[in-house]
């Protein structure tokens, strides 16, 4: 299969994700400020969750841009993944009309997690069918310290989520930020690849 069908299919369900997740949002029926106010949290929960989605978006194109084809097994880690970008929406809902209370933040943080896992099985089966950590790709990953991280501060917010769920909350925004910045060891590859070998 060619890879361009799976970058188009993997960004149409992204768009829709980011458009469920701002129809959570409802229109005050005041004209006041103080009418935004019982807004903010599904706002702040919006803004974590779209620059979550927007992290996943970006460093999946370079991840794709990178492969060379596309496998059986590549496309279901690919399906595996977007399921659990899909359940962003409810998530971010959930959490922001609770007002960031324990449990819907420790859900928030589990979807998280396993979004996160979702990402690293299907890097591996990228790397792996790329001729393994020997190949570029898996050279210029190396030892993912950054997935690892990310995989341990979600499981870290997690627990926090149940004893104080602001510095839960801290924790998400970390790993957010900690991913703002395109993963450029994969943009290297990619410019370092001859232009037919990523057609």
């Amino acid at each position: 299969m060619e890879k361009n069908r799976l970058e188009a299919f993997s960004d149409g369900v992204i768009a829709i994700i980011i458009t469920i997740m701002v129809l959570e949002m409802k229109v005050p029926h005041g004209t006041e400020c103080s009418d935004l106010r019982p807004l903010l949290p599904v706002f702040l929960s919006y803004i974590l969750s779209f620059l979550y989605v927007g992290v996943y978006w970006n460093n999946h194109h370079h991840l794709i841009k990178a492969c060379r084809r596309v496998t059986g097994g590549i496309l279901w880690a690919n399906l595996h993944l977007l399921f659990w970008l899909s359940l962003f929406p409810f998530v971010t809902g959930w959490v922001g009309q609770n007002h960031f209370t324990k449990l819907p933040y420790a859900i928030y943080g589990g979807v998280l997690f396993l979004a996160a896992q979702a990402y690293f099985i299907l890097q591996n089966l990228i790397v792996r069918d790329q001729g393994g950590r020997e190949s570029t790709l898996g050279q210029a990953l190396g030892n993912d310290w950054k997935g690892k991280a990310s995989l341990f501060l979600y499981l870290v917010g997690i627990g926090l989520s149940f004893i104080n769920p602001r510095i839960a909350g801290g924790v998400y925004v970390l790993v957010a930020l900690f991913w703002l910045i395109p993963d450029t060891r994969i943009e290297k590859v990619i410019t370092a690849l001859p232009l037919n070998s990523l057609l």
